[in-house]
């Protein structure tokens, strides 16, 4: 555990990933940077329903290529009977802040 980046970001664009029926595209505010991630939840959230959100994310993982884009992270979700849901914190929390 002591291992992962774990750090807040904020959702600034999501588009749907063409081409898929479970993909979304997510640019993201990390604070110091922003990112692109490619995430599986396209069936459970609206690319609308995303912009501006703050979720979770594994911060130090590998960038990985998903079907000609790149992924420079991962989010957080719960595998509930309904879908994935978010992993979101309570309060205001800034862009970048660590999860210890």
């Amino acid at each position: 555990f002591e291992q992962l980046d774990l750090r807040i970001a904020k959702i600034l664009k999501a588009e749907e990933f063409e081409g898929t029926d479970k993909l979304l595209v997510l640019e993201i505010d990390l604070g110091e940077e922003k990112r692109q991630l490619i995430a599986g939840i396209k069936q459970e959230y609206s690319p609308e329903s995303l912009i501006g959100k703050k979720i979770v994310v594994v911060a130090n993982l590998e960038p990985k290529e998903i079907k000609g884009k790149m992924s420079q992270g991962m989010l957080l979700a719960v595998d509930s009977s309904q879908g994935p849901v978010l992993l979101v914190p309570e309060g205001e929390v800034p862009p970048g802040s660590k999860i210890k």
